[in-house]
C-alpha cells in the first residue's frame, strides 16, 4: 500500500485529495493508499446528506468565521482543528474480499484500527490498567463509552474510499458552541452532551501514525497526490457554496 502524508493549506483542498484519490484509483492508474492530514484552523464539515440548519450552529460559525464544508461521504457532522488527525484509506473492492459490502467493510476496518489503537497501550503489570479500545456504533472508535474517532465510507465499483479522524488533544468546548445536538445519535451516546460523549487520546500525531502504517503495511515509497484531478475538485466543489450549502 502507498502512503501519503499530506496537508494543503485549506480545508476544501484537503477534502478533495480524498475523492480526489478514490477518481484516481477507480480509473485505473492508482493503488490502495494510507493518507493523513492535520487540519491548522477550525471548521465544520457536514456528512453528505445532512441539513446544515438541522445539524450547525450557523450564526455561530459565522460570527466565530468558523466555514462550512460537505463531504462526499454519509455520516454526521464533524468540528475539525487542530488536535485532530485525519486518515483517508482508498481499498479495492472484490467480490469474496471483506470489503464487497457497506456492513463487512465497515466491521474489517474498524476492527484493524481497534487493534492498531489499542498496540499504543500494551499490558503492565506496574501500571494502571490500561484503556480498552472499543468499537461503538457501527464506525466508532471510544474509549469505554467515550468517542475519540469518528468515520465514513463512499463506494465505487472497484474501490472504496474510507476515512476519518482521531481527537488527540482537541478543544471539546468549541464543539458545543458550533454544532447542537445531532439529529441522529447511536444509542450508546445517551443523548449526553458533545463534552460528555467525546474524549481525546492523548497521544502524539506520529505515534499514531505509525501504528496505522504498520497495520495497513502502508510500505511503498510516498505517491504524489493527482494534482489536476484536486484543483478539479475543489474548483467545482468544494470551495462552491452550490456544493457546500446544496442541503
Amino acid at each position: 500500500m502507498k502512503q501519503i502524508d499530506l496537508t494543503l493549506p485549506s480545508p476544501a483542498e484537503n477534502l478533495a485529495v480524498d475523492e480526489a484519490l478514490l477518481d484516481e484509483c477507480e480509473a485505473g492508474p492508482g493503488g490502495e493508499t494510507l493518507r493523513f492530514w492535520e487540519p491548522r484552523e477550525y471548521f465544520v464539515v457536514v456528512g453528505y446528506a445532512n441539513k446544515i440548519a438541522t445539524e450547525v450552529n450557523v450564526a455561530v460559525c459565522e460570527a466565530r468565521g468558523v466555514p462550512i464544508f460537505r463531504r462526499c461521504s454519509g455520516g454526521g457532522t464533524v468540528v475539525q482543528g487542530p488536535g485532530c488527525l485525519n486518515y483517508t484509506l482508498i481499498l479495492q473492492i472484490t467480490p469474496e474480499g471483506p470489503l464487497h459490502s457497506i456492513g463487512t467493510a465497515n466491521q474489517f476496518i474498524m476492527r484493524q484500527n481497534r487493534a492498531a489503537i489499542q498496540s499504543l497501550f500494551p499490558k503492565s503489570e506496574t501500571r494502571d490498567p490500561r484503556p480498552e479500545i472499543a468499537i461503538r456504533g457501527h464506525t466508532d472508535l471510544a474509549i469505554g463509552d467515550r468517542k475519540f474517532s469518528g468515520n465514513s465510507q463512499r463506494r465505487r465499483k472497484h474501490f472504496l474510499l474510507f476515512h476519518g479522524t482521531f481527537l488527540l488533544n482537541f478543544d471539546l468546548s468549541v464543539i458545543s458552541e458550533l454544532l447542537p445536538m445531532p439529529s441522529k445519535q447511536p444509542d450508546y451516546r445517551e443523548s449526553r452532551a458533545h463534552d460528555r460523549f467525546l474524549t481525546n487520546l492523548n497521544i502524539p500525531a506520529e505515534r499514531v501514525k505509525a501504528v496505522l502504517r504498520q497495520a495497513w503495511q502502508a510500505e511503498e515509497p510516498p505517491k504524489n497526490p493527482p494534482w489536476e484531478k484536486i484543483s478539479v475538485q475543489v474548483r467545482e466543489k468544494y470551495a462552491t457554496r452550490e456544493w457546500n450549502f446544496k442541503f
